[in-house]
């Protein structure tokens, strides 16, 4: 089972939490054990699980990520000028795999499922397969 979910990115870096269509759609499946994964189909776009209960822990990652990798930096030779997209992608990664079980997603009380954006505004793609 694949499904692709459309995300549409309004500024230059964000984390937008899409636990909830992932849910939505593994339940509609009516898989009750198995794994899902979440892959962003970008170069310059991850995915994460990280905390959803403060939103402050998504404003101090993006702001920590801006201080660790610069937007410019004279030495880069990119052409495209977005290296810093690309490190914060490689840094977070592109996919993460999630367990289910009893037909729900098996994710802490605090987790939640993130796509990263690192070069918008952009409409992007991400993939889910349920593996059982």
């Amino acid at each position: 089972m694949l499904k692709t979910f459309p995300v549409k990115t309004d500024h230059h870096d964000q984390m937008i939490d899409i636990t909830g269509k992932i849910s939505d759609w593994v339940r509609e499946q009516g898989v009750k054990e198995g794994t899902v994964i979440v892959s962003s189909a970008h170069t310059t776009a991850g995915i994460t699980i990280n905390e959803n209960a403060d939103p402050d822990v998504k404003t101090d990652m993006l702001r920590r990520f801006r201080e660790v990798y610069p937007w410019e930096q004279a030495e880069d030779k990119h052409m495209e000028g977005n290296t810093a997209a690309h490190m914060k992608t490689s840094t977070v990664g592109h996919a993460q795999t999630i367990i289910i079980t009893d037909g729900e997603l098996l994710l802490g009380t605090w987790q939640g499922i993130y796509f990263c954006e690192f070069d918008g505004p952009r409409s992007r793609k991400v993939h889910v397969k349920i593996t059982s």
